[in-house]
């Protein structure tokens, strides 16, 4: 982080990126001396309301973070920014968006978090739009403009007023990963499911180190004493009760809950009943350490795609039972009615002998399970989130595949990712398929 006395002496001069959070009620005009070479702006965790008029000074600027502010309405300004591909205006109160404040080049938006109820039908004039963040709004609708955006590959809108899903949104040819959880329109968890899991006294629970800490939650490991079974290693994840990107980490839970169990989940073994500050969380089955994470969340230049390690490879029988299992899990989510929402490789873990687990239901969402064209399109969108997989391990096998085999398999990706939604098949059909190579 920089400081604004930095700032001022001059000693940034040449800085790409700038990170500012200090308290500030105004825009520090010195941040203009950077116009030559600043890309990233992060003025998140301040009390800004505006931005100067004249923001497009910054030539070169193409990120600009202001989540955690005080603004009210997305500025004009914005729209002025030649070079502008990425905003974030998360957790501020912004009620209005102007069109006037989406530059051209708008790749990566996010206003989760604040109080929008419209959208201007000029967001759907943005051709380079990938990744559009909206959860915790009061959205009633979204523009139909949004169909022209055959780049949009994600959608997070999740804990608005949505009666009803646009039949244009479930066509968008690259939509990928969707998360609507929280809204009127979506059918409700199975209430038998939350009622079967074990409930399990705060008092038989011991944290101890923390494992891991995400936007829902925090993961400790954790020694579990109940009074008719051997004490046991466990993982406790404690939920924050805030909204995350994906949505409220409340439906993350229930949807963990609900996806009962499957060699390719997370084991849940109950649910803490009586957390003396009233928190949410579950206890689950603690991973053995040699997991570690298929890849790493995506950049501010992948957008929408994970990062792999430059030296990443797999050799065709572990590639193949990571894609196994996980065409195998997410199979079994649609049957229960649950679509992942985020089917990553920074969601999988995974050993050197191609086992692994999907994780993170922070943007699940529930549907019907009845077979109509809606859920059948709902369940595709997330097929190309497996295809995307799918050719990300094709790209790194090393050895053990023929060129018939891999033949098979880039055809079965292309099939995932085909723009006709429908005409993508279901993962019933991909798990079988994977099952012959």
């Amino acid at each position: 982080m920089h400081t604004l006395a930095q700032l001022r002496a001059g000693q940034l001069a040449g800085l790409k990126r700038l990170d500012l959070s200090c308290g500030l009620s105004e825009f520090p005009e010195e941040i203009f001396e950077l116009a030559d070479s600043l890309e990233i702006l992060n003025l998140g965790g301040n009390a800004l309301s505006e931005l100067p008029h004249d923001l497009h000074r910054l030539k070169r600027l193409r990120v600009l973070f202001c989540s955690d502010n005080q603004f009210t309405r997305l500025p004009e300004c914005l729209g002025q920014c030649p070079t502008l591909t990425m905003i974030s205006f998360k957790a501020n109160r912004v009620e209005t968006v102007p069109a006037a404040a989406l530059p051209p080049l708008l790749r990566w938006l996010i206003l989760t978090d604040n109080c929008i109820s419209e959208l201007p039908s000029e967001l759907g004039e943005r051709p380079h739009l990938q990744k559009l963040m909206l959860a915790g709004n009061r959205l009633h609708s979204l523009p139909p403009s949004l169909s022209q955006c055959h780049q949009l590959e994600l959608i997070r809108i999740a804990a608005n007023h949505l009666s009803e899903l646009p039949h244009w949104l479930v066509t968008l040819p690259s939509l990928a990963w969707l998360a609507y959880a929280g809204n009127p329109l979506e059918t409700e968890a199975d209430a038998s499911a939350l009622d079967a899991v074990a409930s399990i006294p705060w008092s038989e629970v011991q944290l101890g180190q923390l494992l891991g800490e995400g936007a829902s939650g925090m993961i400790h490991q954790a020694r579990w004493a109940a009074p008719t079974t051997p004490a046991r290693q466990v993982a406790v994840k404690l939920y924050k009760g805030h909204m995350t990107s994906d949505g409220s980490p409340l439906h993350e839970m229930n949807a963990c809950i609900s996806a009962g169990r499957h060699p390719n989940l997370i084991r849940i073994e109950g649910r803490i009943a009586d957390h003396p500050q009233a928190q949410n969380a579950l206890v689950m089955q603690l991973i053995d350490p040699h997991f570690r994470n298929l890849a790493a969340l995506p950049s501010l230049a992948s957008c929408s795609r994970d990062v792999y390690a430059d030296n990443c490879t797999f050799s065709a029988p572990v590639a193949l039972r990571i894609a196994r299992g996980i065409a195998s899990v997410a199979a079994h989510l649609h049957e229960h009615g649950i679509t992942h929402g985020d089917l990553y490789g920074h969601n999988i873990l995974w050993d050197e002998q191609g086992e692994c687990l999907l994780g993170d239901f922070g943007a699940a969402s529930f549907h019907a399970t009845a077979d109509t064209l809606e859920t059948r399109a709902l369940q595709r969108i997330e097929v190309r989130a497996f295809g995307i997989l799918l050719g990300e391990l094709l790209e790194r096998i090393d050895d053990g595949l023929s060129a018939e085999g891999r033949q098979r398999l880039e055809d079965l990706q292309q099939r995932c990712c085909q723009p006709d939604v429908l005409a993508r098949p279901g993962f019933a059909e991909i798990e079988h398929l994977l099952g012959c190579q």
